[in-house]
């Protein structure tokens, strides 16, 4: 689960606004607004909704952390050798 903080977080860390996250997920500016609020533990939007916020974040490669230290981050890259194998 992605708290209000962390998605908040996520928005600021790729510098989207709520309008163009909104219309990235195709959810309504509101409905941002609603995830973006409520108590720390759960955004008060529906899990599919979450779901449309989380891959807009996904594509932008951001990383949501969980466990003992909540959080966001830039997912690695993946570095290519030159017979274009991963590393």
């Amino acid at each position: 689960m992605v708290t209000p903080a962390q998605l908040r977080a996520a928005r600021a860390l790729i510098g989207l606004s709520q309008a163009e996250l909104a219309r990235r997920a195709g959810v309504s500016i509101p409905t941002i607004k609603r995830s973006e609020s409520g108590n720390e533990r759960a955004p008060v939007v529906s899990i599919e909704t979450q779901d449309k916020i989380r891959a807009v974040f996904a594509a932008e490669g951001v990383e949501f952390t969980n466990g003992n230290h909540l959080g966001v981050r830039m997912r690695r890259k993946v570095e290519q050798h030159a017979t274009g194998s991963a590393k």
